[in-house]
């Protein structure tokens, strides 16, 4: 069965920033904040050009946004930061990734900080959730998590409604899907249609899928039938332990340079299938919508596509460098064993003694083993 991608591109980006708000942005906030408690509703603070809305909410933080084509931002008071927690927390909006993407958003970034009087540097800043969609015009589409192959002790719940509770009756329509978890990957396959009417943005998003329609010389969707406008949303999710723990992603750079290599893995690590009779899984056949998933990844992405993942190389930086270190080792032994009068048939057993004479030697040394290890370990990066 036919399906159009009516859009696709990122729909959120989180990252975290290691610096301070200055006084004069926290006597704003603090002001405004105060204000918005005492009145109950958000208050709206224009800094320096860019006009915040302000929460009650945040407890000893800030919460503000920078509205539909912004980002919400989370300052913690400079003068209550606990220990180690980054300053600033900026969770990117859909709206502005889908209209202008990546570039968008740095944009944004940098005219906020610079606005505010912030001055940073790329090491202070990690991203922490980076969500890439594809949605899929496919009213005949229903998700089954019996379709998806997972990694093993992932789990799989379908939901009804926009409380995600799992559910097990039957002749209920399913919704959406959901597998894995933020902090590392997920999926989630879900009804955007209903969704966007839900929340009171099927204005906005039926624009930017009937613009895509149009450019296909197709009529405008009639939203008001579902039957022929159910968009289907494949909205793939990685988290900090997928962006910095496995691909090394530790500022913009980094993003700019592998978030594809990100999404392709998450491929290759979950599927939508088709089933078949087959006991094995891993041969049942790939599912028409998360081919199309895959190649749209690779086809807006291919610049951002590295094809190696970061821990490979540092794994063969790794094993170069102990190479390296072997060599020079035996060469050292032999000129030590050349120095002490030993011959070629006595060497295996110099080598085996003299080991010990280190050991020793190591024992009797003033600084403990473990603070020199740690100091030699800090040396090394593997980049």
């Amino acid at each position: 069965m036919e399906a159009e991608i009516l859009h696709s591109g990122f729909d959120g980006l989180r990252v975290t920033i290691e610096t301070d708000i200055p006084p004069a942005l926290r006597e704003k906030l603090f002001a405004a904040k105060a204000e918005a408690i005492e009145t109950n509703q958000e208050v709206i603070l224009t800094f320096r050009d860019i006009s915040l809305g302000v929460r009650r909410s945040g407890g000893m933080a800030f919460s503000a946004h920078t509205g539909e084509f912004g980002a919400e931002w989370y300052f913690l008071d400079p003068e209550n930061r606990p220990k180690n927690n980054p300053g600033i927390t900026v969770d990117f909006r859909a709206f502005l990734l889908a209209t202008g993407g990546l570039r968008a958003a740095r944009e944004h970034l940098d005219t906020c900080l610079t606005a505010f009087g912030l001055r940073w540097g790329e090491h202070q800043l990690r991203p922490t959730r980076v969500d890439f969609a594809i949605d899929f015009l496919a009213p005949w589409f229903e998700p089954d998590r019996a379709h998806l192959i997972l990694p093993p002790q992932a789990k799989a719940v379908e939901f009804t409604g926009p409380a995600d509770t799992e559910t097990h009756a039957k002749g209920v329509r399913v919704t959406g899907l959901r597998a894995g978890k933020t902090e590392s990957r997920q999926l989630v396959i879900y009804d955007k249609r209903t969704e966007a009417i839900q929340k009171g943005k099927v204005g906005a998003w039926g624009k930017i899928w009937n613009a895509t329609r149009a450019s296909m010389g197709k009529p405008p969707l009639d939203m008001k039938d579902p039957d022929q406008s159910r968009v289907w949303r494949f909205e793939l999710r990685a988290g900090r332990k997928q962006l910095r723990d496995k691909f090394d992603i530790r500022g913009w750079s980094d993003l700019e340079a592998s978030i594809g290599d990100v999404f392709q893995h998450f491929c290759k690590s979950i599927r939508y299938c088709i089933p078949i009779t087959d006991q094995n899984r891993a041969r049942w056949p790939t599912h028409e919508l998360w081919t199309a998933v895959e190649q749209t990844i690779a086809d807006n992405l291919q610049d951002s596509i590295a094809g190696v993942l970061p821990r490979d190389v540092k794994e063969a930086n790794r094993q170069e460098h102990m190479e390296m270190l072997d060599r020079q080792l035996l060469g050292l032994f032999v000129s030590r064993a050349a120095a002490s009068g030993i011959k070629t048939e006595g060497f295996p057993d110099f080598l085996a003694d003299h080991i010990l004479t280190l050991l020793r030697a190591s024992d009797g040394h003033p600084v403990e083993l473990d603070t020199r290890i740690a100091k030699a370990v800090a040396r090394y990066r593997w980049t």
